[in-house]
């Protein structure tokens, strides 16, 4: 355009009322808005379960959205997925998942998105996996030989999964950087070298005949063989909460508490404490039952929003639990 032909431009421009120019230029400064938010569109990396999308998010950090579609307080065993949810993990970059039966309801969802393409990682299948072994009350039944979905409450497999999840980002999400993801990486392994070190300073004052633990479900089996423990039992004699117990389970499990000498019994605080408070009744009410935040994290401000402050939590629990401290 000449410059004689700009000034003309100018002029009618200018000539024109002047809401008519504020509006134009509204509409100039939205649509170049529009075209930069087009254009910043970050790759999307789904997450089924809260503690795995918060460790996800630290190897992360601002190099792509995480989206996690298990609330805080929820059990990862029965949660469900609504439509729109479903449809973000086709649409995903990268799914990342638990995996080894733990998301019982969000599995078809997951084999789904991978079926039409999208790049998904199982983190359990990927860290050694320990299988479900018969405890002292004869549990988890049904269950022995598979294996055991919960390998998080184990921070030195949690340190292995954050680099194997690091090579999968990557690996399959376009536009990362590269270098940052795995500094991201290296320094959240530090972190939980660390949280390994104080869990083990902090197991140490539980004496050896005190190292016996009853849960509401099997869900601490990767922990007790990390830190020296005996897993007695379980009120649910299984690795999911969406078993029953029978009289004859319960009569078991007290009997294996009673020779333990065992008087503390761990419940899930994702359930309600109902089912330990049964074992009060079972013997005598001669039962501590001591709360820990296991399969879920809670809401931000709420005692166990990150996956550091969950396991921290436990520890300090389970060991005063266990001391009577």
């Amino acid at each position: 355009m000449s410059r004689s032909a700009a000034k003309r431009r100018v002029r009618v421009s200018a000539a024109r009322p002047r809401h008519l120019a504020v509006g134009l230029l509204a509409l100039v400064m939205a649509s170049a808005a529009s075209a930069c938010t087009t254009g910043d569109e970050r790759p999307d990396i789904v997450v089924t379960t809260n503690i795995l999308g918060d460790i996800t998010r630290e190897i992360v950090g601002d190099e792509a959205e995480v989206t996690v579609l298990m609330k805080p307080n929820a059990d990862p065993h029965s949660f469900g997925l609504s439509a729109v949810q479903a449809a973000e993990l086709e649409r995903a970059d990268l799914v990342v998942h638990n995996g080894l039966g733990l998301e019982e309801n969000v599995t078809r969802h997951v084999d789904a998105a991978r079926e039409s393409g999208v790049a998904t990682f199982a983190v359990g299948d990927a860290i050694d996996p320990l299988v479900f072994r018969t405890s002292d009350d004869g549990g988890p039944g049904e269950e022995e030989g598979q294996p055991d979905p919960h390998f998080w409450t184990d921070p030195d497999r949690v340190r292995k999964a954050t680099g194997l999840i690091a090579d999968q980002v990557i690996e399959h999400v376009d536009g990362v950087d590269d270098s940052a993801i795995r500094a991201h990486a290296d320094r959240y392994g530090d972190e939980l070298a660390d949280l390994t070190a104080w869990m083990e300073k902090s197991f140490d004052r539980v004496p050896e005949d005190r190292r016996a633990l009853v849960t509401n479900h099997h869900v601490f089996g990767y922990l007790a063989d990390r830190f020296g423990f005996r897993v007695i039992g379980a009120v649910l004699p299984s690795g999911t909460t969406l078993a029953s117990p029978s009289s004859s389970d319960l009569r078991s499990l007290t009997e294996a508490m009673e020779g333990a000498g065992v008087r503390t019994v761990f419940a899930d605080s994702s359930q309600p404490a109902r089912l330990a408070e049964v074992l009060r009744t079972e013997l005598g009410g001669r039962v501590q039952v001591v709360e820990l935040y296991s399969e879920s994290l809670t809401a931000e401000g709420e005692g166990a929003d990150t996956y550091l402050r969950m396991m921290r939590a436990n520890t300090t629990a389970m060991a005063d639990g266990l001391t009577g401290g």
